[in-house]
């Protein structure tokens, strides 16, 4: 294996913020990057937010999406991997998706989330 290969395996192992502050470090992980690590901050904590409110089923999957997707947006962009454009399209619709959903609620972790999640978008599409 190729040092390239074993760096590689070895950040997939970590937790999903130290492998992007990892490759920030000598890639200088653009906003994009950033703001998914933010964005999927916001969806979980929506998610936390939500499990106790009645009705909150398509919130929580909204988010859950979004997070994920923030997560594989955020790796792949830091690393400048090929399917980056790819990937940041898919997230900005995630997030666009997830910020009508939270949007339709008045709590402060919905409307933080759909912020996060705006914000996410533009950078992505950006």
């Amino acid at each position: 294996m190729t040092r390239r290969v074993l760096l590689l395996v070895a950040l997939s192992a970590l937790p999903f913020s130290a492998a992007v502050t990892t490759w920030g470090k000598d890639n200088k992980a653009d906003n994009c990057c950033v703001r998914c690590t933010d964005c999927r901050k916001a969806c979980l904590e929506c998610v936390m937010s939500c499990l106790d409110e009645e009705g909150r089923k398509p919130c929580i999957q909204a988010c859950l999406d979004c997070a994920d997707i923030c997560e594989a947006c955020a790796k792949i962009d830091a690393r400048q991997g090929p399917a980056r454009k790819i990937i940041a399209e898919a997230c900005a619709a995630a997030c666009e998706n997830c910020a009508k959903e939270c949007e339709k609620h008045t709590d402060d972790a919905c409307l933080a989330c759909a912020k996060q999640c705006r914000a996410c978008a533009k950078e992505c599409r950006g």
